[in-house]
């Protein structure tokens, strides 16, 4: 049994926090976020947001440094700052914010290189994917992913475990993206769910602001960029990652 408090809080402080046991239905649907929680943000796209910026400055290393501040890249530890673009916004933001610092160039022009090059980056999954979603599929627990990736390049990296999913939604897929609960409620209608019997799995604030708003559990994990005391305050569990994910579901 884990260590409950009797007002309903995780004790482990490497575990989790903030949980009101008592008050959440069952949950019978998950929607994750992709980066940062399917994959590990950092070991994923360190190392390619350095390429993309050294691809887009041409040598012009005044522009290298000014994309890096700009999207919030620290190109010497391949790593991001807190606040980074990179690490919740669109690609559509990022692909702005790139045109910022490179007015000649257009923002679809941006997006397309931005779209291409990450369809084909090396992902790091967090868990083994496919026996982790199967796994949650024994349980009868509907599935499914909410990025604020495009659609496509999610599409390319879940590749392997598609079949295991029951609904996949970018920025670009007409449900528009997190904060805002449009994708999260898709995916409840679509699986035929209550918001209330589902559960938005995800890395950042904007997950889980989304899974509020979509009146969803929010679960926030610790594999990507923010802290545990970042997404507390909006989080009804925190854990360390995804394969801690069955452990606490067991528990309630």
């Amino acid at each position: 049994m884990f260590p409950w408090r009797r007002d309903g809080v995780w004790t482990d402080p490497d575990k989790t926090v903030g949980i009101d046991q008592m008050a959440r239905q069952q949950l019978t649907a998950l929607v994750f976020d992709k980066d940062g929680t399917l994959f590990d943000f950092e070991a994923t796209w360190g190392r390619f947001v350095g390429e993309f910026i050294d691809d887009l400055a041409g040598g012009d290393e005044t522009v290298n440094a000014r994309l890096a501040a700009r999207l919030g890249y620290d190109p010497e530890r391949e790593t991001f700052r807190p606040d980074s673009i990179v690490i919740a916004g669109t690609a559509g933001e990022v692909a702005a914010a790139a045109l910022e610092v490179l007015p000649e160039r257009s923002l679809s022009e941006l997006l397309d290189e931005l779209n291409d090059g990450a369809a084909v980056a090396a992902q790091v999954p967090v868990v083994p994917l496919a026996d982790f979603l199967t796994g949650l599929r024994g349980r009868g627990i509907a599935l499914g992913v909410a990025t604020n990736d495009a659609e496509a390049p999610a599409r390319a990296h879940l590749a392997d475990v598609l079949d295991r999913l029951d609904f996949v939604a970018g920025y670009d897929s007409g449900h528009g993206g997190k904060p805002a609960p449009g994708q999260l409620l898709a995916f409840a209608k679509a699986v035929g769910r209550r918001p209330d019997q589902c559960g938005m799995v995800g890395d950042s604030t904007h997950d889980l602001v989304a899974a509020r708003a979509a009146g969803m559990t929010a679960i926030g994990v610790l594999t990507g960029i923010a802290t545990r005391d970042d997404l507390a305050p909006y989080a009804d569990v925190v854990l360390p990652s995804i394969a801690e994910l069955g452990s606490w579901l067991d528990a309630q």
